[in-house]
């Protein structure tokens, strides 16, 4: 299964970083995400993969819906301080329940290079969440991949391809077989086993303790 994800990538022991660019949660663990990876050891890659938290629909999202997410959003700028969100995408935006599109926007820009991956992330989280804009129309996705610099016309070709959609699929599966229920996940992986790394949004060095637990017990 590991050689099968990430487009193809076998997927090694290192960091596996589970999450939906659309997710809210995910947006708030951003600045923990950034510790987290710059006190990695060297030698531990880290591995991001979409889970994929609602597929494609053109229908509007229910009204209880959207007071349910718009709540959350008031929850995690309690819980979580400093995180941010513009709630006027509520009445500027027609929401809709997709996050796929957006998820394949993050591996359409990752072919590009892995690097692509974190920016295109960023920026549909900023263009979400600060900006009001939907990330579930593919006209603010293409907007935002050449915003943070990508080749709009190679990532165009590659979001809309069928590779792109088998590409989502495995990483959707193989989220799932690790046990990966929730978003944002985090997983080390060390010498072929999986050990859960409890997310920590306000601090991460109990992560990276985690961690190094791990890999010194190995």
């Amino acid at each position: 299964m590991f050689s099968e994800a990430h487009g193809g990538t076998p997927i090694r022991d290192g960091l596996i970083y589970v999450h939906d660019p659309m997710c809210s949660w995910c947006w708030a663990f951003r600045p923990s995400l950034e510790q987290l990876v710059s006190r990695l050891p060297d030698n531990l890659k880290l591995y991001s993969m979409v889970g994929g938290l609602a597929p494609d629909t053109t229908d509007p999202m229910p009204e209880a819906m959207r007071r349910h997410l718009s709540g959350i959003w008031r929850v995690i700028e309690r819980e979580v301080p400093g995180t941010r969100f513009n709630h006027d995408f509520w009445k500027a935006c027609t929401p809709r329940r997709s996050t796929f599109p957006a998820c394949r926007a993050v591996i359409a820009a990752r072919n590009q290079g892995e690097s692509w991956d974190r920016s295109m992330t960023l920026g549909i989280q900023k263009a979400y969440y600060l900006e009001a804009r939907n990330p579930s129309d593919d006209t603010v996705l293409i907007d935002v991949a050449g915003s943070v610099g990508l080749d709009v016309e190679r990532f165009c070709t590659d979001f809309h391809s069928e590779r792109t959609r088998k590409v989502l699929e495995r990483e959707i599966d193989l989220s799932r077989s690790l046990g990966v229920s929730g978003f944002p996940g985090v997983l080390l992986r060390n010498q072929g086993r999986n050990h859960p790394i409890a997310v920590d949004y306000n601090c991460p060095g109990r992560m990276i303790s985690r961690i190094q637990a791990v890999l010194q017990e190995a």
